[in-house]
């Protein structure tokens, strides 16, 4: 007897899904406590949160990857919010650290250029949020370079004009924007708690950023139904009543 016997029945069940896209911060996004993995937990039953981070990535080889990623077709491959968060390299100093450097009039060239591909690919700006660059903790920093042999290569002033060039893009584009260089920075605020070497997120900055970006993902997936029944509500006689219809109910 094939041991798939007996299954089958219903109608494919359409899983929406929330594409994180961006470098190591994304990446290490879905680690415990992070920010990615929050997300996840908060739209479980309702949307897949795919990880697409990659660590060390300007935005120079992410316009390059991007059609990869998401592609003109159906449903599922229409998400239904991406985030889009690189900086943190594009912004690195290009005389210690020419090869994730990237000018700042590109930087905002490849933000717009990636908007404007999935605008081509069906995903709205109205689904798309930007992320800024977090600041930069230079004397963390400089430890982690010095341990690694080179000089500091990034710079806090740096990566607020980058923050900056990110938030003129999503105006123009008409995306959402999330300035987390000048939120972890607010009122001249000791943001260091907030980064574990100075450059990436510490626990606490996870949870800084999550608690922004919910409210910005939330209006974006507010009115997606929870899938398949709660199961106090599954028929007990004829579950396959409650199963196999479109998942909502």
């Amino acid at each position: 007897m094939a041991l798939c016997e007996g299954l089958g029945g219903g109608s494919s069940l359409l899983w929406p899904r929330v594409l994180l896209f961006g470098d190591s911060i994304t990446q290490f996004s879905f680690q415990q406590g992070g920010w990615g993995a929050s997300l996840a937990d908060k739209l479980v039953r309702k949307c897949d949160v795919l990880n697409r981070g990659f660590s060390g990535y300007n935005t120079r080889w992410a316009k390059i990857i991007l059609p990869r990623l998401v592609r003109k077709g159906g449903v599922l491959d229409s998400p239904v919010a991406v985030t889009v968060f690189f900086g943190a390299n594009d912004s690195a100093l290009k005389d210690e650290n020419p090869k994730q450097h990237i000018p700042l009039d590109e930087y905002a060239a490849n933000l717009r250029s990636m908007v404007q591909y999935l605008r081509s690919v069906d995903v709205p700006a109205s689904r798309v949020i930007l992320i800024t660059p977090p600041p930069l903790c230079e004397a963390a920093w400089e430890k982690e370079c010095l341990a690694q042999g080179c000089k500091l290569n990034r710079l806090n002033v740096v990566a607020g004009e980058y923050a900056s060039a990110c938030l003129h893009v999503a105006r123009d584009c008409g995306t959402d924007a999330l300035d987390l260089w000048t939120l972890m920075q607010k009122d001249g605020q000791d943001f260091s708690s907030y980064l574990s070497d100075g450059l990436h997120l510490s626990p606490k900055g996870n949870e800084f950023l999550f608690s922004h970006l919910w409210p910005l993902v939330e209006k974006k997936v507010s009115s997606l139904p929870l899938l398949l029944p709660y199961w106090r509500d599954v028929a007990e006689a004829k579950p396959e009543l409650s199963l196999l219809g479109d998942g909502d109910h």
